[in-house]
């Protein structure tokens, strides 16, 4: 069983920044995907970003995330981390750390629902 502490979440203006980070509680397979997944009561859940190994280590970011999140781990303690900028109202949600095999979440590890194990989530609001 593998938990999931997520950390760094908070209130930021329009165009701040905030570093979010994830450690697990024990080591997870390389055949596993990790991924920030956001939801906003009432509406479905959303992968912002994951990261997942075939050969190299790859990324995927969410229509939303591109060319202002970037996802990355450290290679010795697996902590995962996801540096947002340019934050918008529209990021306002509670972000999740996920992980999962990635013969359930699709070649991008994009499917937000098929999570194998999910962190308790950590607020993130953007104010205008």
């Amino acid at each position: 069983q593998v938990q999931l502490t997520e950390s760094g979440g908070g209130s930021v203006k329009t165009g701040g920044s905030l570093r979010l980070s994830c450690v697990p509680s024990t080591y997870i397979e390389r055949t596993y995907c990790k991924a920030w997944v956001r939801q906003v009561p009432g509406k479905a859940r959303e992968v912002v970003a994951s990261i997942f190994h075939t050969g190299g280590l790859n990324t995927h970011y969410g229509a939303a995330a591109k060319g202002r999140f970037s996802i990355s781990q450290d290679t010795l303690d697996s902590t995962l981390y996801l540096q947002m900028n340019s934050l918008e109202p529209d990021d306002t949600a509670m972000y999740f750390c996920a992980a999962g095999p990635r013969s359930d979440l699709g070649d991008l590890c994009n499917r937000p629902d098929d999570f194998a194990y999910w962190g308790q989530g950590t607020q993130v609001t953007v104010s205008s």
